[in-house]
C-alpha cells in the first residue's frame, strides 16, 4: 500500500554506494536497515576546517587547514614508532605522523617536494607540531573538495565517517520531491524550507547552532514527525468514536452497595474520575479514556465503578494486566467485593489450559461470566464473550494501539474502553501516546496511606543499612531490595541480582528471596507467592516489581545504586512500600562520585512524593528520548523530535490534524493526499489501514 513515491526510501541501505552486506549491518546498528533510517540520522556535531593558519599560528587542540611544502620522509625506527613526514612553510616546520602505514602509500601521498593541503587537529609533540592521521591531503588546485564545515555522526566500531557520509550523501542526492502537506501559512510564519530541503539543510549545519533543536530545519522535520503522530491518534480516535457505541447508564444499584461494602470514602479526585467515565458510558458514543493515577491513588476502584455499570445493564466486562502477578493481584483485590455483590469473577491467564480453561472459555460465551481478569490469554482467538461492553487496561504503556483496538473488537458490538496508568505521564507525553483519549486524573491519596520516610545515603554505609534491616526483620518487618539497572540486558541485571541475594542470604538464611526477568512466570509467581504470604522476609529484585505489586506489610524499600534509575522509576519502586499501617522508608544507595544531574534527582524524590510533579521533572532532568526509552516500550520513540524542546509544536500539530480530520476526515483533497504520504513516510501504516477499512 505504501505509494510508489516513497518506495527509494524504503529500500535497503544496501541500495547505497559503499555499503555491502557487512557494512550494513554496522549502518543498521546506528540508524537502521532502510534509507530513510539514514535520512533521520542527524549529525550531532560539527568540523569547522575554515581555520586557515601558516604553522607558526596554528595552536594545539584546534582542528586547521595548512598548506605545505613536503621536505623528507621518516621511516620507523622499530615496530611500534611512526612513519614521519616533515613539512614546512615561511613560518615554520610540522611533521605528518602514519602508524601502521605503507611506504608506497604515503610517498604516493605526499612526494617529496610537493606543496599539499592537509586537514586535521594539531597537536604538540616535544617542542614541535605535529598532525596526526590528517583528515584530508589534497593537492593545491583541490583546496575546495576539503570540506570546510563536516558533520559529525553518531557511530559504531568498523564504521567510518567517510563511509557513512557517502552513503548519506548519496540518500540526499535522491531524495524524491513530495508533496508538501503543510500549509503555505505555516511555512511561512516560520520562515519554514520545503521538506527535502529542510532535510539536507539538516545534514549540511554551518555552526554549532544549526544543531540545535530550535534550528528551522530541525523544527520543521520535528513538526513534520509531531504532526503524522498527531494525525495517526487522530484516526485511531475517530475510528474509535464512529463505530457507534452504546449507551450504558445502569441502574446504579450494584454501585449504590459497593459504597456500603467500602471501608472508606472516595476521594474527591475518585468521585470525579467515576463521574466522568459514567457520563462517558452513557452517551452512544463509544468511551476511549485514559485514568491517570499516582501510585495508590485508587484506580483499581474507579475502575470497579465503570465494570458494573455494564453488568448492570446485563453486560460484560474485562479487565487486562501486563503481567500474571499483577492480574492475581487485581483479582483478590477484586475478589471480596465480587463476592458481597454476587458477581460472577473469573482470572484467565497463559497458565489456564486443558478442560479448565475450556470450561471457562464456555462459561465466558454463554454470559455466566461477569467480570473476567486476565493477561494477554484474553486477546487470543478462542476468548469469545457473550456480549462484552467494556475493556479496562492496566498500565497500558505495556499494551500497543493494536491490542486496544483487539479487546475492543472483541465484543460483537462496541466495547468502551478505560485505558489505567500509575506511571505520571507529564502532558506533553501524554498528548502523544494518548492523543486519541480522553483523561481522568487521580491527583489526591486515598486516607490512610502512610508516608514515606525517603533518605539517601552513599553506598560506603551499605553495612549499616544491612544491619538496620537486620533489626527491622526481627520485628517481623518485610522489605524489598531492589538491584541496580546495570545495563540495558536481563542477564547482567539478573547477575547482579544473584550476587545481592547471595550476601543476604548469608546474613539472613532461607528467609531471603529472589525476583529477576530472566525466570519462568511460574518461578516468579511461586516466589511472589511466599513474599505475600510473609514466608520471605526480604525479596530481592531487579526492576520486575516496579508497578502495581501490593504487599501490604512491606514496609522497607532499598535500591542500590540509586543514581542509574530515572525519578519516575524511583517514585514507582518507592510505591511498593507504605501500602500498610507500619511506618514505612525507603533508602536511596547511591555510588561516588555523583553527577549533578543523579543529586538533583535524589533531592527531587526525597522533597516531594507527588507523582505528577515528578514526572515533569523528569523530563526536565532526562529529555524525553531517555523518559521513553526501551524501559517503557509503548511509548513513541521519537528520531526527530525532542518533546521537551518542542512543546508548543506538539499542541500545533495537535490542532492542525484535529482541523483536517474535522473538514476532510478521509483525506481524499490534496492536502489529504499528502498527509497520507506524511503518514506512510512516519511508518504510521496502520493509521492509513484504518482509513482504507473505513
Amino acid at each position: 500500500m505504501r505509494p510508489e513515491i516513497l518506495f527509494r526510501l524504503f529500500a535497503s541501505v544496501t541500495t547505497l554506494p559503499g555499503v555491502g552486506p557487512r557494512v550494513a549491518k554496522l549502518v543498521e546498528r546506528v540508524a537502521g536497515e532502510k534509507v530513510v533510517d539514514l535520512c533521520w540520522h542527524l549529525p550531532t556535531g560539527v568540523v569547522d576546517r575554515r581555520f586557515n593558519p601558516n604553522i607558526a599560528e596554528a595552536p594545539a587542540g584546534r582542528v586547521a587547514t595548512l598548506t605545505v611544502r613536503v621536505d623528507s620522509h621518516e621511516k620507523p625506527h622499530g615496530p611500534r614508532s611512526p612513519y614521519r613526514v616533515l613539512c614546512s612553510d615561511d613560518t615554520g616546520f610540522m611533521a605528518l605522523v602514519f602508524f601502521n602505514a605503507r611506504d608506497d602509500y604515503v610517498r604516493r601521498m605526499l612526494p617529496e617536494g610537493s606543496v599539499r593541503v592537509v586537514s586535521g587537529t594539531v597537536e604538540e609533540f616535544h617542542g614541535g607540531r605535529q598532525m596526526t592521521h590528517p583528515d584530508y591531503i589534497v593537492h593545491l588546485e583541490e583546496k575546495a573538495t576539503v570540506q570546510i564545515v563536516e558533520p559529525v555522526y553518531p557511530l559504531t566500531a568498523g564504521l567510518s565517517p567517510k563511509v557513512l557520509v557517502k552513503a548519506l550523501r548519496a540518500a540526499l542526492q535522491g531524495l524524491p520531491e513530495l508533496p508538501e502537506w503543510l500549509e503555505p501559512a505555516t511555512l511561512s510564519s516560520h520562515g519554514w524550507q520545503p521538506w527535502a530541503d529542510s532535510l539536507r539543510a539538516a545534514h549540511s549545519p554551518e555552526s554549532a547552532g544549526d544543531l540545535e533543536p530550535d534550528a528551522p530545519a530541525r523544527r520543521r522535520l520535528a513538526y513534520d514527525e509531531l504532526l503524522a503522530n498527531q494525525l495517526a491518534l487522530a484516526l485511531v480516535r475517530a475510528r474509535m468514536r464512529r463505530a457507534r457505541g452504546r449507551a450504558l447508564k445502569g441502574d446504579g444499584a450494584l454501585r449504590a452497595r459497593l459504597r456500603d461494602l467500602l471501608p472508606y470514602r472516595l476521594t474527591n479526585a475518585q468521585q470525579r474520575a467515576v463521574e466522568e467515565i459514567a457520563v462517558d458510558m452513557a452517551s452512544p458514543d463509544r468511551m476511549l479514556r485514559l485514568l491517570q493515577g499516582d501510585v495508590g491513588a485508587g484506580k483499581t476502584v474507579v475502575a470497579l465503578h465503570a465494570m458494573l455499570v455494564a453488568v448492570e445493564e446485563g453486560a460484560q466486562a474485562a479487565f487486562l494486566a501486563p503481567t500474571e502477578i499483577l492480574a492475581r493481584q487485581h483479582f483478590e483485590t477484586l475478589r471480596p467485593f465480587a463476592e458481597g455483590l454476587g458477581l460472577r469473577l473469573r482470572l484467565l491467564t497463559g497458565r489456564d489450559k486443558g478442560r479448565p480453561r475450556a470450561a471457562l472459555l464456555a462459561e465466558l460465551a454463554a454470559g455466566e461470566v461477569d467480570i473476567l481478569v486476565g493477561t494477554h490469554a484474553l486477546l487470543q482467538e478462542d476468548v469469545v464473550y457473550r456480549d462484552l461492553a467494556l475493556a479496562v487496561i492496566d498500565e497500558q504503556h505495556r499494551f500497543g494501539v493494536h491490542q486496544r483496538l483487539t479487546l475492543s473488537s472483541k465484543g460483537g458490538g462496541p466495547v468502551d474502553v478505560l485505558v489505567m496508568t500509575a506511571t505520571p505521564i507529564p502532558r506533553t507525553l501524554t498528548l502523544t501516546t494518548y492523543g486519541d483519549m480522553d483523561v481522568s486524573r487521580l491527583d489526591e491519596k486515598p486516607p490512610g496511606r502512610t508516608p514515606i520516610d525517603t533518605r539517601a545515603m552513599p553506598d560506603s554505609r551499605i553495612e549499616e543499612v544491612v544491619e538496620g534491616l537486620g533489626r527491622a526483620v526481627a520485628r517481623g518487618a518485610q522489605a524489598y531490595w531492589v538491584c541496580p539497572l546495570v545495563e540495558e540486558s536481563e542477564t547482567v541485571d539478573a547477575a547482579a541480582a544473584e550476587q545481592r541475594h547471595a550476601d543476604l542470604q548469608r546474613r539472613f538464611g532461607e528467609r531471603v528471596g529472589l525476583l529477576h526477568g530472566r525466570m519462568k512466570a511460574a518461578e516468579k509467581d511461586a516466589v511472589m507467592e511466599r513474599f505475600v504470604a510473609g514466608e520471605l522476609a526480604v525479596l530481592v529484585s531487579t526492576t520486575v516489581i516496579e508497578v502495581g505489586v501490593d504487599v501490604p506489610n512491606a514496609s522497607i524499600m532499598v535500591i542500590e545504586h540509586a543514581e542509574r534509575f530515572g525519578l519516575a522509576q524511583l517514585h514507582q519502586l518507592r510505591g511498593r512500600v507504605g501500602r500498610g499501617s507500619a511506618r514505612s522508608s525507603c533508602i536511596l544507595l547511591y555510588g561516588m562520585p555523583l553527577g549533578e544531574t543523579a543529586q538533583q534527582r535524589l533531592k527531587v524524590i526525597r522533597d516531594t512524593d507527588d507523582g505528577f510533579l515528578i514526572a515533569e521533572e523528569d523530563l526536565r532532568l532526562r529529555g524525553a528520548g531517555e523518559l521513553l526509552g526501551t524501559r517503557q516500550s509503548g511509548l513513541p520513540e521519537f528520531r526527530l523530535a525532542d518533546v521537551e524542546a518542542h512543546g508548543e509544536l506538539l499542541a500545533q500539530a495537535r490542532e492542525d490534524a484535529a482541523s483536517v480530520l474535522a473538514d476532510d476526515p478521509e483525506l481524499k483533497s490534496q492536502r489529504g493526499a499528502a498527509l497520507r504520504v506524511l503518514l506512510y513516510l512516519f511508518e504510521r501504516d496502520s493509521a492509513v489501514r484504518l482509513l482504507a477499512s473505513g
